[in-house]
This record gives structure tokens, sequence and C-alpha cells, in this order.
């Protein structure tokens, strides 16, 4: 029997998740053109749980989103590892963002979604080890500062 809370089926949650993840990938936009044309673009989405909760499953699956499972519960059951829901909710979450860093890596869309719910910067570090040379472009013989000028 799948895993059940608050007549919440951990295997349907997780068919819905990946229902909902491919329609953030086949996702069309509509581009109109200056002759008057609209043309259907290719365009993921980025999958976030706030949408798939409070918007997509209303829209799609009534039935399933008046089992109130709210972001409360939600986030409760991600950091409960003693939820029934807890690993289905984790594996979830896993998916969305690692789409999410695939469509963001790729396509360059969502660079405030990456830095704030994903975790990821646009800052690289660089650890440089030993004397960093003197800058000497055209490799001229300079003499050595001894201090005296």
């Amino acid at each position: 029997m799948a895993n059940t809370y608050r007549n919440i089926d951990a295997d349907k949650l997780n068919e819905l998740a990946e229902t909902y993840c491919d329609e953030c990938i086949d996702a069309i936009k509509q581009i109109a053109t200056n002759s008057g044309k609209v043309l259907d673009v290719k365009e993921r989405h980025l999958p976030t749980i706030d949408y798939f909760l409070k918007h997509w499953l209303r829209r799609k699956h009534n039935e399933f989103w008046q089992t109130n499972l709210k972001s409360s519960q939600w986030y409760n059951a991600q950091s409960d590892s003693a939820h029934p829901l807890s690993d289905t909710i984790k594996g979830i979450t896993s998916d969305f963002h690692a789409l999410s860093k695939d469509i963001v890596a790729n396509e360059g869309k969502g660079i405030f979604y990456a830095k704030n719910a994903l975790g990821m910067t646009d800052r690289t570090e660089q650890t440089i080890k030993g004397e960093i040379p003197p800058f000497n472009p055209f490799n001229l013989d300079v003499p050595e500062d001894n201090g005296t000028s």
C-alpha cells in the first residue's frame, strides 16, 4: 500500500510532480512577429514548489489539491525525517531544483531564482598560491626594485 498522510498518497504525489515537471519542460510561449503571425516557441518554465502547490494542483488536479496539501505541510515534512512524506517531498524538491538548475545553466533564465532558491552565485573565487609576478606584457628586462627608488 502506498504511504499516505492526511489522504495524501505519496505515489500519486510523485506522479503529479513528474507531470508538472514534464509540463515545465514542454512549455510553449507565443510570440507575435512583425508580420502579425504568431509563433509557438519552446520555453521551459522553472518548476517551483509554491506554484505547484498553490496553483498547478488546484487548476489541474483539484481533487488532489483539496486534500489540503499546503506549503506549511510541505516544508514541515521536508524538515521532519519522521514525517511519512518526508522522503517523497525531499525527492520532489530535489527534482524541481535539478530541473531549475538545468534551465538556469542552459538558458540563462531565472537568475534571481537561482540565487535565492537554489543557492547559486555569480561570483567566482580564485585562489592564487605563491607570489604573483609583476605585470610585464612586453617581457622587458625591468630592473628589480631594491627599495632605493
